[in-house]
């Protein structure tokens, strides 16, 4: 018998939206994640286009919201790794965490992503020493200052904005000639006074000894190299997907779940929603969804193997 009816992995907001729905369905659930509740969403500082927030909302507080619906229903947390997840020859998955083997009839995967880096050299000696993945984190350190943001997208723009609460100067470093935000975004941030955008160039080398002290920019259109004094640099490139806990799921090339419309992945009562599968816009709304679609079949399924 297993402990559980069903197993959430991860618990972001796809991870607590299907928490919300599987235990309010009756089904007796765990949410398993090995931080705190809310994933990428509880570092953004303010989410404006999540539906019923006319004037926006902080990420930290839409989490920590989702998470006490969830145990309001009934979904218990358990803050563990997991190690590897498999399914038993009694249809029971076994998910693995350092500590013991918790079980249950079915599994959500809502790992999301982990923010990827630059890969060049001197990045990883400054990371957590003048190189953050959270504005949110890490901005008040750069009171005064002069830092460096990387991208161009929704993510990019909006902790760019953010950082110039504290920073004196804020740089864009986009390696193309317009940027993938918003209309909105980039607006104000055109109108910002503190930000300015370096087009077609990527970061080449990070510089520094104790501390972070500049930047080789290449301009990716004339290959010339020019020095970039900062303090601090804001990495927002995408995300790598933590899926390697799952050997046996099929994904795409870059580690990306497949799954069908159902959120249904190639085994039999395993389901992935949110950032970590496949599709096509990784947004907060989406990802509730996700959650939703995935719960409600991931109880379809449970009702279908009862007995």
């Amino acid at each position: 018998m297993a402990d559980y009816d069903i197993a959430i992995i991860g618990a972001g907001p796809a991870g607590l939206t299907a928490a919300i729905y599987t235990s309010r369905g009756g089904w007796k659930t765990a949410v398993i994640e090995k931080m705190g509740a809310g994933g990428q969403c509880a570092l953004t500082d303010l989410i404006e286009n999540y539906p019923g927030f006319p004037n926006g909302i902080n990420g930290y507080e839409l989490a920590s919201r989702m998470q006490e619906q969830a145990e309001h229903f009934g979904a218990k947390f358990e803050f563990d790794t997991v190690g590897n997840v498999a399914k038993n020859p009694d249809g029971i998955f076994e998910i693995k965490t350092p500590y013991k083997t918790i079980t249950a009839r079915s599994v959500i995967i809502a790992t999301g992503v982990s923010p990827k880096k630059l890969g060049v050299p001197g990045e990883d000696g400054f990371i957590g020493r003048g190189i953050s993945f959270c504005a949110t984190c890490d901005g008040a350190f750069y009171r005064g200052k002069t830092v460096a943001v990387i991208g161009g997208g929704d993510g990019a723009v909006e902790e760019a904005i953010f950082l110039t609460r504290f920073a004196e100067k804020v740089y864009i470093i986009h390696r193309r000639d317009a940027l993938r935000a918003t209309k909105v975004l980039q607006e104000r941030a055109f109108n910002n006074p503190k930000i300015e955008i370096v087009w077609d160039s990527v970061v080449d080398k990070v510089n520094g000894k104790d501390a972070l002290q500049s930047l080789d920019i290449k301009n990716v259109k004339t290959s010339n190299i020019s020095n970039l004094e900062v303090n601090g640099m804001f990495i927002y490139i995408g995300g790598t997907p933590n899926t390697s806990a799952f050997p046996d799921v099929k994904k795409d090339d870059n580690g990306f779940i497949i799954t069908e419309s159902e959120m249904k992945t190639n085994i039999e009562g395993l389901f992935a929603v949110g950032d970590c599968r496949v599709k096509v816009l990784r947004q907060v709304s989406t990802a509730v969804g996700d959650g939703a679609v995935g719960a409600d079949f991931a109880g379809k399924y449970l009702e279908e193997t009862q007995g």
